[in-house]
């Protein structure tokens, strides 16, 4: 008994569910369409952004080792400067 009742009621989640899917069928077709095609062109274009930022980051690794470098051997030069 206590089975039945308890697939009788719906959840709340379930009832919220339910009513978001309503709205979708009160959009048109083609603003359906205009934002799928939104989300897509924003899926895509993030490849660009990555790359850009997979560049940027040794870009920038490598200028932190030349500096690095630099100011170490710039150091020792003029510490040879001063032994005269």
């Amino acid at each position: 008994m206590g089975k039945k009742d308890a697939s009788t009621t719906k959840l709340p989640v379930d009832q919220y569910r339910k009513q978001i899917g309503k709205q979708d069928y009160k959009k048109t077709k083609s603003v359906l369409k205009a934002t799928r095609l939104k989300a897509e062109a924003k899926k895509n274009s993030s490849g660009f952004r990555d790359a850009f930022l997979v560049i940027a980051a040794i870009l920038f690794f490598v200028l932190c080792v030349y500096a690095f470098f630099y100011l170490n051997l710039s150091n020792e030069v003029n510490m040879d400067l001063d032994v005269d």
